[in-house]
């Protein structure tokens, strides 16, 4: 039994440390896309309106081919095991990187972004199946809040790696037939490195087929648990919000802070960094203090609220401590939700954990897909209209968790000790 607890915990890490890569792999492109799309455009003259719209759909692209395989690898690693799957997307991880880093036209970036959303599409929601396999329902939450913390982390290193890697000083200027090396080129291929050594831990620690009964030794019948009164709809639903406004508020971010705030790319790095950190140590904490002082309703209704309040003042604010103290009070507010609603969706239902999870980072992609696509064309006829859209479902999530209490008659938000 101790022996199990041990490779349960480091698998844990393991799985940790490769969400923690993934995650930074896509943050990495945040801070320099609008200047990379620049640089990749095939017209010198190119206008803002094209650039805006390149910058949508180079960030859309990659969760909508998420959205077609994460439920097909879901469904198939439900009966087959994880480990390969988990080995696929990190393959998929690192070809994503040398193609994009070796590109040299918005074409070759664009077919870069769709192999990583079709092979990564595996990792997020697979891994945190194995974390719910070899973890206990009591501890379901906590174990997805690291899970969170991680991603988080990568968000952090991700826009900081971006941002400082591309001003570097090496003068590298390499042509090899249709690719071609810069010094654009060097945050991708220093996200290899960190690619290779997760595929080496997997390969090695990660056990081939895993599951609940094994990893837990426990034997736990399939059932349907709707923890809290919530159908697996509605937490599909809040998910989905949830996503759409962070992936339109990244992507708009980038474009406001550029033509707007005049910020350079090292300051919009600190940007997606601060929310990266509060994400990372918020998410941990407020799963800590479930039973103690609020509940998980209770964080779920407080979360979409502030979330909603901060995108709502943003675009009002110019100074830039004012700017970055409502990117922090904004994930303050996203890391109350998403570990909550990960575990709840984890608990739906014993024998198809991947495949809800899978229909989970689905609804996310979707999310992805739509965030950037309307908040680009919105940012473009009025800038506030993509911070007022997302504000406006922020609270309409409000309204909907407030509706499902009175549903359970349940209206007490704080639990007691």
């Amino acid at each position: 039994m101790t022996n199990q607890r041990h490779q349960n915990k480091v698998a844990i890490t393991v799985i940790l440390f490769t969400l923690f890569v993934v995650m930074t792999g896509y943050g990495v492109l945040l801070p320099v896309l609008p200047f990379f799309v620049e640089r990749l455009s095939l017209k010198p003259e190119i206008d803002q309106e094209s650039i805006n719209f390149h910058i949508g759909a180079l960030t859309a692209v990659y969760p909508f081919f998420q959205l077609i395989f994460a439920v097909i690898w879901g469904k198939l690693s439900d009966r087959l095991g994880r480990k390969n799957f988990i080995i696929m997307g990190l393959l998929g991880f690192i070809l994503m990187q040398v193609l994009i880093g070796l590109s040299t036209s918005l074409t070759m970036f664009y077919v870069a972004r769709i192999i990583g959303g079709i092979f990564t599409s595996a990792v997020i929601p697979i891994s945190n199946a194995y974390l719910s396999d070899i973890t206990s329902k009591e501890n379901r939450s906590k174990v997805m809040a690291w899970s969170g913390a991680a991603i988080s982390t990568g968000l952090i290193a991700g826009p900081v790696a971006g941002g400082l890697l591309s001003k570097t000083d090496l003068h590298i200027n390499i042509t090899m037939g249709i690719f071609h090396l810069d010094r654009f080129s060097v945050p991708f291929f220093a996200l290899i490195i960190p690619g290779i050594i997760a595929l080496l831990f997997v390969l090695k620690i990660l056990k081939s087929k895993q599951n609940m009964a094994v990893a837990t030794l426990q034997i736990v019948p399939a059932s349907v648990n709707r923890p809290d009164g919530f159908s697996l709809l509605i937490l599909l639903s809040l998910s989905f919000i949830l996503q759409f406004s962070v992936a339109s508020f990244e992507t708009v971010f980038s474009i406001y802070a550029k033509n707007d705030l005049l910020f350079n790319a090292y300051q919009i790095s600190i940007g997606f960094m601060l929310c990266g950190l509060i994400m990372a140590v918020f998410q941990p904490m407020f799963t800590s203090i479930k039973t103690k002082i609020i509940s998980e309703k209770g964080k779920l209704l407080a979360g979409f609220f502030i979330m909603a309040i901060a995108l709502f003042i943003f675009p009002f604010m110019k100074p830039y401590i004012l700017v970055y103290s409502l990117i922090i009070l904004f994930a303050i507010g996203g890391a109350m939700i998403a570990p909550q609603l990960t575990a709840m969706v984890s608990l739906q239902d014993d024998s198809n954990t991947a495949k809800n999870l899978s229909y989970q980072t689905s609804v996310n992609s979707v999310g992805q897909i739509l965030g950037p696509l309307i908040g680009t064309w919105l940012v473009g006829k009025q800038v506030l209209a993509p911070f007022i859209l997302s504000s406006g479902l922020l609270i309409i999530s409000v309204l909907a968790i407030i509706w499902t209490k009175r549903q359970k008659k349940q209206l007490v938000f704080f639990t007691k000790n």
